[in-house]
């Protein structure tokens, strides 16, 4: 596995979380092929204790109906991204 930048080694990827109107991303990666269901789990867990830095911590924390949108590296970012959002592209 190859380091790539941002401590993101080459079969990880960066969440990003869309969550009452906010934004962050979860301050450790992922593996690129975790199952939707690993990535909702993981991201509740960080929502609840507060360690999302942009969010705030938040006990009731429901990711069930959101949609995980996965983006390859590219030459701007090079790194992976999980994306966690509302199904609606407003929050």
């Amino acid at each position: 596995m190859e380091d790539t930048q941002n401590g993101i080694m080459a079969n990880e990827a960066r969440v990003n979380i869309t969550w009452a109107g906010s934004n962050g991303d979860m301050a450790q990666p992922v593996a690129t092929d975790a199952t939707d269901a690993e990535i909702k789990e993981w991201a509740a867990e960080a929502v609840r204790t507060g360690s999302v830095p942009g969010l705030n911590a938040d006990e009731n924390v429901d990711f069930s109906d959101f949609v995980v949108d996965r983006f390859a590296s590219t030459e701007v970012r090079p790194y992976s991204l999980i994306s966690l959002r509302p199904k609606s592209p407003f929050g």
